[in-house]
Parts: structure tokens; C-alpha cells; sequence
């Protein structure tokens, strides 16, 4: 089992998904399998500010002792070996937590002036206006009830997150970026949201008043609504909510594992192929799998032979500050086409997906080989099925 050197190294690449220019370049170091825990227990930590106890499900243990754990929060957090001082098992399940009493919790770690919306399904935190929280929160349910509709219609076992999804928004983007710095450090001032899977959070900022979208003042709710949406620049408002979003439902419906080694070209093909807002439904967004016209355009414009393959095998392209939206665009040509006309496959190549472990790695080979025995075809030969089938759509304008 590697040291926790190699086990942050790891983590490091992966945390975030916004931002592919704040992950960390993964070492080339070969490293034998984690040993994956799973068991609850209480841990006491000592640090140069003391020392400190807290209850959590480990997940994995490196060989020098270093721990993985995830936080009764739903945090993930790394353990150095030599701060551990004592640990001693606990009931498998915490102690049940209203979503109101997590969201208290949540904002004794943020600014002064923040608070709470609960919904049914998630904990939202704010210091912005509580319509546009509201806004924001009713936009995240529509996602989840049609994210679960549509993956079980096809075949997928999702199930309901077990604890409310936790999203924070902040009232301005001065504010967010010196909280996001902390995740993404530089490259925070590029992104406009980020899902981080370490905390398991969505955070952004409120986009009204930003890029012509205009911020409404005095409305109800559906005024509001309605006066967001009226502006062509609130499509990148609704993409950028649904994008991450869908990101937290895949990683806590069972559809992917945190820290496991999901392709990103999965995980970002299937938020693009959600990501599509409906500006002319009075609620932003409605469908799933409409002609993403941005991702579409880039596609063709950009697209070279081997694009496939390249994204298939590694997440380099992904990282590139290059090449990045071209990786997008291709990841999302590539998930549409598999969902369109290979659906079943695309689920089964899902579910070997959801069973590779949490720091698992794979090798390029690896990932090809998964993805020819799912689709019975290289990328080489889906590649010109794709180009042609995005040449169709382009022409039905």
C-alpha cells in the first residue's frame, strides 16, 4: 500500500471537477492496491493546535498508517499517521441528523450572515437573497427527481442520496473566490461553481447581476424567475447550476464512487448531456438530452481524428488549459451519441464504473479495455459514428 504521500497525490487530482486547472498532475509512480476500510469509528487526533476527537467511517488505510475518512458531514478527510494518538469502533450508523440541524452546523464554518434553505432533498446556505436561493434550490429538485426518473427508466440502479445534498451560495463573487481559493486555489477565479468531491458540496456564487443577467429587486419568486430568464446570458446561469449539480447526484446516487477512478470524460459527458437549460419553460430547464447548440458547434469546429481515444484513456486533455473546452465538447458529442443508440451498454459500461474502488488506479490500457468490452468497438471506430451523427444534428438547424 503507497504512504500518504503518494495517497494526497492521489486526491489531489481528483477533488475537484469544476476546474480542471486546479487539479494536480497525477505522478506516473506505480502504487499497489489501498486497503479499503469501511468502519465507523471514533479517532483522536493531535495537532500544533491541540488535539481533537471526531466520529467518522474510514474509508482507506495507507501503508504507513495514513487514513481516509469521511466526516458524519459527509466530509472526506486525510489523517496524517503520526497526529492519530487513539481509535476505537462505533455503531456503524451516526446519530440521525435533522437536515435543518446540518445546515446550523454548516454555517457556524462560514461567514457572519449566512442561512439556511431546506428542501427535500438538499441543504442550501446562503448570504444572497432568499428568493434567489429558493430559485436556485427549486431548479436542484427538478434536476434530481429527472436525473433518478431517467437513469432508472434506463436501466441504472440510482438510489436516494441516504443525507440531504449540501449546496453554498455566496451573495457576490469576491466572496466566493477567497472561499473557493482554498479548493482551488489560482483557478478559482475562473469557474463560476465547483462540485468538490472531498467536501461533497457544490459551492458558487449568485449569478444575477453578472455577465447581463439581471439581478431582480422587490419581486415575488416567479417574477424573478421569469426577469432571469429573460436575458440570453441566463443559459450559462442554469448550465453552470445543473453541470455541478449533476455532478453531486452522480457521485452520491450510487451511479459513481468518490475518489474512485471514474474516466472524466463520464463524469463530464453526463453533466453536459443534463447541463442543456430550456429558457423558453418558465423554470429554466426541463429536458434532458436536448442538442447542447455550444458543445455542438465546438465540437465540429475543433474536433480532430483520435480526439476519442485520447479522452478515453487519460484525463490529460481535460487538464490542459488548451484544450480543455475541446475535451468537453467531445465528452459530450460521445455521451449523446452512447445514450441515444447504445444505451444499454453505456448503463453496463456505468455499472463497471461504480465498482472501482476509491483510489483505485487505472491504467490507460485499463480504461480501454473497460470501454471495448462495454460498446464491443474501439473508440477509433465510435469516433467516426459520432462525427457523423453530430454532422446530422448540425444540419437539422
Amino acid at each position: 500500500m503507497p504512504h500518504l504521500r503518494r495517497f494526497r497525490s492521489m486526491i489531489a487530482v481528483a477533488a475537484c471537477l469544476a476546474c480542471p486547472a486546479a487539479r494536480a498532475e497525477r505522478q506516473a509512480t506505480p502504487s499497489p492496491p489501498l486497503r479499503e476500510v469501511a468502519a465507523r469509528e471514533r479517532i483522536d487526533v493531535r495537532s500544533s493546535e491541540g488535539g481533537r476527537s471526531l466520529d467518522a467511517t474510514v474509508l482507506v488505510e495507507a501503508a504507513d498508517g495514513g487514513l481516509l475518512v469521511e466526516r458524519d458531514d459527509e466530509r472526506y478527510e486525510i489523517l496524517e499517521p503520526g497526529s492519530i494518538t487513539a481509535r476505537r469502533p462505533l455503531p456503524t450508523s451516526p446519530v440521525e441528523e435533522t437536515p435543518r440541524e446540518l445546515g446550523r452546523r454548516i454555517l457556524a464554518e462560514l461567514p457572519a450572515g449566512f442561512d439556511v434553505h431546506v428542501t427535500k432533498h438538499y441543504v442550501v446556505c446562503f448570504n444572497t437573497s432568499r428568493e434567489y436561493a429558493t430559485w436556485c434550490a427549486a431548479l436542484f429538485e427538478r434536476l434530481h427527481e429527472a436525473f433518478g426518473n431517467f437513469w432508472s427508466r434506463a436501466g441504472l440502479d440510482v438510489a436516494d442520496p441516504p443525507r440531504p445534498l449540501v449546496v453554498v451560495i455566496f451573495a457576490d463573487r469576491a466572496a466566493y473566490e477567497a472561499h473557493a481559493a482554498r479548493d482551488l486555489g489560482a483557478a478559482a477565479g475562473r469557474v463560476v461553481g465547483f462540485y468538490n468531491m472531498l467536501s461533497n458540496r457544490v459551492t458558487t456564487f449568485d449569478l444575477t447581476g453578472t455577465d447581463g443577467v439581471p439581478r431582480p429587486a422587490g419581486r415575488p419568486p416567479g417574477g424573478a424567475a421569469l426577469e432571469i430568464l429573460a436575458s440570453p446570458a441566463a443559459a450559462g446561469l442554469v448550465s453552470t447550476l445543473v453541470h455541478e449539480a449533476t455532478h453531486q447526484m452522480a457521485f452520491n446516487c450510487g451511479m459513481h464512487r468518490r475518489l474512485a477512478p471514474v474516466p472524466l470524460w463520464v463524469s463530464e459527458g453526463i453533466a453536459t448531456y443534463f447541463e442543456t437549460p430550456d429558457l423558453a419553460n418558465a423554470r429554466g430547464w426541463r429536458g434532458i438530452g436536448k442538442v447542447n447548440r455550444p458543445r455542438l458547434d465546438h465540437f465540429l469546429a475543433t474536433h480532430r481524428p483520435g480526439d476519442v481515444a485520447a479522452i478515453v484513456a487519460a484525463d490529460d486533455r481535460f487538464r490542459a488549459a488548451d484544450g480543455a473546452v475541446d475535451a468537453y465538447a467531445t465528452a459530450w458529442a460521445v455521451t449523446r451519441h452512447l445514450v441515444e443508440t447504445r444505451r444499454r451498454q453505456f448503463v453496463a459500461y456505468l455499472r463497471t464504473q461504480a465498482a472501482k474502488e476509491p483510489l483505485a488506479e487505472d491504467s490507460p490500457a485499463q480504461r480501454l479495455r473497460d470501454f471495448e468490452d462495454a460498446f464491443g468497438a474501439s473508440p477509433a471506430a465510435i469516433e467516426n459514428e459520432v462525427v457523423k451523427a453530430m454532422a446530422r444534428l448540425a444540419s437539422r438547424r
